[in-house]
């Protein structure tokens, strides 16, 4: 089996210090792209910073035989998004890959939560992926390629207690994956969202016992294949866990069409909205947000 690499590479990876993002960044660097590890280096809470946790993972592709240099600036800032991204151009040249992981979690009740806390995750979880891609995005577009990969969550597919500002930012990812997927499309650029679930210092707390292996090592090559510049796929969303790859996507049922609506109706007709037996999707590409709406419309025709 032929082996996929990034020679001639250059790739962009937030919160690449440690978990997840070490490993995209070792096994990349392994297959020949020149990598820039970014990590400011905080607690899971974004608290404190340390370099030197980025730099560790550089000094590892290094001993490998790879090219790397480290970043500590923040993905939470338009200036620290950009100072991110002139590292790799300072360095390499161009951008090819972003990769943006970096994450942060709040734990607590909703009814409890401050602002202070909800604002600060969704700063480095969407307010990241903006300002990565805000830079990243129209080198990409200029040069005719590039590979944006999402790190999104379980969490913000289907929600869980005590993390509702991580629940949101991760959900907003697939939102912002989908427009740029959009965008890119004519210019060779892709953006993708990968849904991973691996053992890191964010399941700390947790009771894992009974889990199967699901290190992060296991997640890598599905992050691999959509930075690749054989996947074409865009707008997608992969899950990976524990050896598991799959597909996740919206789907709708297949619904039913009156004129006009009362809420008693609705109530009556509940059944059949929510009937799932005949479902229907919509891919954002090419045109999914055309394709709901003329969908919609043809029922409304037809009646």
């Amino acid at each position: 089996m032929e082996e996929l690499r990034f020679d001639g590479r250059v790739a962009v990876i937030s919160g690449a210090g440690g978990g997840l993002g070490r490993e995209y960044a070792l096994l990349l660097a392994a297959r020949g792209a020149k990598v820039v590890v970014n990590d400011l280096g905080t607690d899971r809470r974004g608290e404190g910073a340390d370099v030197a946790m980025a730099q560790v993972v550089v000094d590892e592709i290094e001993a490998a035989g790879g090219e790397a240099v480290a970043n500590g600036d923040s993905v939470a800032t338009p200036q620290g998004g950009k100072a991110i991204v002139d590292a790799a151009l300072d360095a390499y040249g161009r951008i090819d890959i972003v990769v943006h992981n970096a994450t942060i979690n709040r734990h607590g009740p909703f009814r409890d939560l401050a602002w202070e806390d909800f604002s600060a995750v969704l700063d480095v979880h969407v307010g990241g992926a903006f300002h990565l891609a805000k830079a990243a995005f129209p080198r990409m577009c200029d040069q005719g390629y590039g590979r944006i990969v999402l790190v999104s969550s379980i969490a913000g597919l289907y929600g869980e207690k005590n993390v509702s500002a991580y629940c949101t930012g991760k959900a907003a990812l697939i939102g912002l994956a989908n427009a740029l997927a959009q965008e890119g499309a004519c210019d060779g650029v892709t953006a993708n969202c990968i849904v991973p679930a691996a053992r890191t210092r964010l399941a700390e707390g947790r009771d894992t016992d009974d889990f199967p292996p699901w290190g992060p090592e296991l997640v890598a090559p599905a992050v691999g294949w959509l930075a690749h510049e054989r996947c074409t796929a865009s707008g997608e969303m992969f899950v990976s866990l524990a050896g598991r790859m799959a597909q996740a996507y919206v789907a709708e049922t297949r619904g039913v069409y009156q004129a006009e609506w009362t809420v008693d109706q609705v109530a009556h007709r509940l059944d059949e909205i929510a009937d799932r037996s005949q479902q229907v999707t919509f891919n954002p590409l090419p045109s999914g947000f055309y394709d709901h709406l003329r969908y919609s419309f043809e029922m409304a025709r037809k009646a």
